[in-house]
Parts: structure tokens; C-alpha cells; sequence
């Protein structure tokens, strides 16, 4: 290695280490890893079928400290492994349609740059469980290859491509908490005192999310004499001040999600253990996003932890967790 080329490289591992990233010389090349949250919505409403083909939804987004790690490296050619972690992810894509590999490509058509990168992620957010593992991915794969082709675009223009990717990828760019409205993409950030515990009940089995929009659209048709106009997708200001006044209880009161009931018809078993949770400690509990993934709220980490107990000696598959937390960031 010439004089240029190790100036170049100790280079860059102090800039990034400034600026809280960590840029390593492997064996392989320059390797970033970048990661980024899961999330929670504490509120969903979905807004009638629009003519683009999109629900317009308003919805209280919280990101949670389950992070999907994504480790970016100088490669001839772009490609994506998953690491051993705690979910199978055997039967997933690693190919065009897999929202890193999307992500990747954009940045590099967007700044032409070479697609040239190995991603490996490691997956900690329950798959196909409506907590927005995949758009993590997405998220940590632009911060990360941003980093790795020094191509310095800004939180906003990361923000813009996001948006191109899907509507919870921004969010997990974002981090916090914040109000997503139109897509779910034009996000507002929303004051937070304190963080709040959770239990999440996940599934072996996902859930796809067009098939829970298609069974809440079938549902409105079926009875729209009973049912009325469909409102205009809005939140509830009371979550605003649970979330301002670390309210716990005022918040349980205030978890909604229109997509809950499709869910829930689709998957009894999901209707019993939400029962189950709520009846043995939550103060409230609900399905994240479009399902299957069950949310409990604890009051404490004391309850959060003995609702955790009660769940796994059910045979539940469990996790705790808490937010909020900042979004993609390197480690």
C-alpha cells in the first residue's frame, strides 16, 4: 500500500469517528456498518383507497431500541448476505426486489457511483411483523454506502431518497418520534419526555401488508351504509400530550390502529393474546402496523418485565424493548 493510499485511509477512519461512524480497513476494503431501528405505531389511520393507488394514513410513529445492522464493503459487484441472528431469514430475497439492494442501487444511480458494495445484516427487528424491519434495512443501507462512496449527500437528500423507497424508510432515517402523514412520509417530529417500555408478541408467521389494506377496504365497501364516510386520517392530539408529559396511561388510552381489525380477522390466534397480554399487566396492548407483531405497553420495567414472563410461559415468542431512540446511525 502506497504513502497516498494509507494517508487517504487513516483519512477517512478520523473523519468518521468525528462524526460518531466508525470506518474500518478490513481485509476486504474500507467497511461501514451503519444500523437502524424498528418502530412502533402508537396510532394508524388509513384514509380510503386514493386514485395513485395509496391510502392516505396519519400515524404516531415511535422508533424502538431493536436495531438492524448493515455492514457495507468495497466489493466488485453488489451483493447482500444475512448474518446469523435471532430470526430465520432463510426464505428471504437477497436479490432486486430486497429493499437494501433497492436502496444501494438508488444512491448510486442518484450520485453516480459504481453499485459496487457486499451488504451483510444482521436482523434483530421480528420479519414481515409490521415494524418496519425491511425499511431499517433500507435506512442503515443509504447511511452506510453514503458514508462508504463518500458521496456526502444531506439528511434531507437521504430523506428524499428514502421516500422513493417506501413510506417507513424516511421514519427510520428520522428516529424519535414523530407524526407521519400523506404516505406516511412527510414526517412532523413530536416532542417526548422519558422513554416507555414495551413487550412485543411476535410471530414464525408474517403477514403481508397489502393483503391487511385489501381486507380493511373490503370491509369499509361491504358495510358503507353502516359505517358512514370514511374520516380524514388524523392523530389524536391527546397522544401528543401523552407523549409531552411522558404520560404513560394517557397514552395506553390513546393506541389506535385501523388496520387492527383486518388483522385480527385474519389471525384469531392474535385476538386471544392480545386479550391474554392485557389481561396479565399491559396497560395497553395493539397491532403494530399491519400485523402480526403485538405491541404492550408497561407501565414500568417492572410490569414490562413480569408481562414478559407471563407471555413466554403461555409460549409466546417475546421481546422487550423501549423508545424512543434516534434513527440510522453508525456504529
Amino acid at each position: 500500500m502506497g504513502t497516498d493510499e494509507r494517508t487517504t485511509k487513516k483519512r477517512l477512519t478520523a473523519a468518521a469517528t468525528g462524526a460518531l461512524r466508525i470506518v474500518t480497513d478490513s481485509a476486504d476494503g474500507i467497511r461501514v456498518t451503519a444500523r437502524a431501528p424498528g418502530k412502533v405505531n402508537l396510532t394508524l389511520a388509513v384514509g380510503d383507497l386514493a386514485a395513485d393507488g395509496y391510502h392516505p394514513i396519519a400515524t404516531t410513529f415511535m422508533a424502538l431500541d431493536l436495531y438492524e445492522d448493515v455492514e457495507a464493503t468495497e466489493a466488485e459487484e453488489l451483493s447482500l448476505e444475512y448474518l446469523p441472528g435471532p430470526f430465520d431469514t432463510s426464505r428471504l430475497d437477497t436479490g432486486e426486489t430486497n429493499l437494501a439492494i433497492r436502496a444501494a442501487r438508488l444512491l448510486a444511480e442518484q450520485t453516480g457511483h459504481p453499485a459496487n458494495v457486499a451488504l451483510r445484516i444482521t436482523k434483530r427487528v421480528p420479519i414481515a411483523g409490521g415494524m418496519g424491519g425491511g425499511s431499517a434495512d433500507a435506512a442503515a443501507t443509504l447511511v452506510a454506502c453514503d458514508a462508504l462512496w463518500r458521496t456526502h449527500l444531506t439528511r434531507e437528500d437521504l430523506c428524499a431518497l428514502a421516500a422513493k423507497l417506501g413510506s417507513d424508510v424516511p421514519f427510520a432515517l428520522h428516529g424519535g418520534v414523530a407524526v407521519g402523514t400523506g404516505r406516511g412520509d412527510d414526517l412532523t417530529c413530536a416532542l417526548v419526555e422519558g422513554r416507555f417500555e414495551w413487550v412485543l408478541r411476535f410471530s414464525a408467521e408474517g403477514m403481508s401488508t397489502p393483503q391487511t389494506y385489501g381486507a380493511l377496504d373490503r370491509h369499509r365497501l361491504t358495510f358503507a351504509e353502516q359505517l358512514g364516510p370514511t374520516p380524514n386520517p388524523e392523530v389524536p392530539e391527546a397522544v401528543l400530550t401523552a407523549l409531552r408529559n411522558s404520560d404513560v396511561r394517557l397514552l395506553a388510552e390513546c393506541l389506535v390502529n385501523d388496520l387492527q381489525a383486518p388483522a385480527l380477522r385474519a389471525r384469531p390466534e392474535l385476538a386471544e393474546a392480545l386479550e391474554f397480554g392485557e389481561t396479565h399487566g399491559a396497560l395497553a396492548g395493539i397491532v403494530s402496523g399491519s400485523g402480526p407483531t403485538l405491541a404492550f405497553l408497561a407501565e414500568d420495567a417492572a410490569a414490562a418485565a413480569a408481562l414478559d414472563r407471563a407471555l413466554r410461559a403461555e409460549g409466546h415468542h417475546t421481546l422487550r424493548t423501549r423508545g424512543p431512540v434516534p434513527g440510522a446511525l453508525f456504529t
